[in-house]
């Protein structure tokens, strides 16, 4: 058990970088524990074996997830990781984690995916993710640099400090509940592109919705159908600064944001990812403190 307990987040954290489902990488790493519990005798390396469990309970369950991907209703987006503004402990690297990256990686062939997590969220060598995954060394060196180059050209990443990202994300805020456009047309690039995930289970944008005016004033019609009654919490997503909205006490929608650099060297929202599918935000609580009226 100590020896599962000091390899769980990473098991969590494989199984959830694979299925962009918190509830499912939490069944994969029950399931995880299950055949490690079946182990008699010494086991050389604990986190060896426990990765290779996982990855490949993943790469089983992939195939019906794929499938329920392909009848969605609107944008998929990962179910968001959430956490305190000042949360130092039990977040995730951003980098390797975040919900553009999640996206990017639902592109990626299982077995590129697989690659991809291992070696660059967790650092594994490519002669141990090959015993892993019953492939060689070689051939998962070249899986791996097929990957690394498809997130480069589809996740082209500005990598602003995070207290940059959280002004910015506070000035955006600022100037939604003040319902001041010409404030949020200023913070938003004119390319800025928002994605809403209902699910088709609460209304949400079916497409992309793509450009400064048409973004800030859809945000603000999300607000304004949300009532008086909603507030709007600064947390971190997935590591990331973002922004958790509740409605009469209840998590309404999670969003994240991506940035470039303006022309003046201060930071535009390029993107906006908004979660509002509720099965995908029942394992949220929400924030104490820090919230504004919407």
């Amino acid at each position: 058990m100590a020896d599962f307990e000091r390899h769980r987040r990473m098991v969590f954290g494989i199984a959830y970088r694979m299925l962009g489902s918190v509830a499912d990488a939490e069944d994969l790493v029950q399931d995880t524990w299950l055949r490690w519990s079946r182990v008699t005798g010494e086991v050389a390396s604990p986190g060896g074996f426990l990765a290779r469990t996982v990855t490949n309970l993943a790469l089983n369950r992939l195939d019906s997830a794929v499938v329920r991907r392909e009848s969605y209703v609107g944008p998929w987006l990962p179910e968001p990781l959430v956490a305190e503004p000042d949360a130092t402990d039990g977040v995730e690297r951003a980098e390797t984690v975040s919900l553009a990256l999640l996206v990017v990686l639902e592109s990626l062939s299982p077995l590129e995916r697989a690659v991809f997590v291992l070696k660059e969220a967790f650092g594994f060598s490519y002669q141990e993710i090959g015993e892993a995954l019953d492939r060689t060394e070689t051939a998962c060196r070249q899986v791996g640099s097929r990957a690394r180059a498809h997130v480069r050209a589809r996740r082209p990443r500005y990598d602003a400090p995070p207290e940059l990202r959280r002004r910015a994300t506070d000035r955006f805020l600022a100037a939604c509940v003040g319902g001041d456009l010409n404030r949020m047309l200023e913070l938003l690039a004119p390319d800025v592109t928002t994605w809403s995930d209902g699910g088709g289970v609460i209304r949400a944008a079916l497409r992309p919705v793509t450009g400064a005016e048409n973004v800030a004033r859809f945000t603000l019609g999300v607000l304004r159908q949300l009532g008086e009654d909603a507030a709007v919490h600064p947390v971190l997503v997935n590591g990331e600064p973002g922004l958790l909205v509740t409605v009469d006490g209840a998590v309404d929608s999670v969003s994240v944001f991506d940035f470039v650099a303006g022309t003046d060297g201060t930071l535009l929202i390029s993107a906006i990812r908004a979660v509002r599918n509720p099965q995908k935000l029942t394992h949220l609580t929400v924030p104490g403190t820090g919230a504004e009226r919407a």
